[in-house]
């Protein structure tokens, strides 16, 4: 259960995805990562503890869903939920920013933002 420090509805979205990472991981599956080993390999270098304390959080708020890859074993496989896709025109939105005001940063690729939230139905939940 996530604790909001007030009823803005700025500071409780911040709540939510406003530390060092989530954002990034969700831009991450946006442009296709739906493993935690792809995940662990963006450049931006996450340690492990860091990105399974994430995902778990992600996952608690409803923004993505883990589902299994294959009958019976432990990995499994991430995809965004209506919710965590619906963050997609804020995630392009905050690239062009950067890309418009902080200098030398690299262009997201066009895929990234031609996405919409409709491209992400995310499979049940695993069991």
């Amino acid at each position: 259960m996530t604790s909001y420090r007030s009823g803005c509805p700025i500071a409780s979205a911040l709540d939510l995805v406003g530390d060092r990472w989530s954002l990034v991981i969700l831009r991450s599956m946006v442009m296709g990562a739906t493993s935690y080993s792809e995940l662990l390999s963006e450049q931006e270098r996450i340690a492990t503890n860091i990105l399974a304390g994430r995902l778990r959080q992600l996952e608690q708020a409803g923004l993505i869903v883990r589902t299994r890859t294959r009958q019976g074993t432990v990995s499994g496989a991430y995809a965004l939920t209506e919710k965590g896709a619906a963050l997609i025109p804020t995630l392009q939105a905050l690239a062009r920013w950067g890309e418009t005001y902080i200098p030398d940063r690299w262009t997201p690729p066009d895929r990234f933002y031609a996405a919409r939230p409709e491209d992400f139905r995310s499979p049940a939940p695993a069991p």
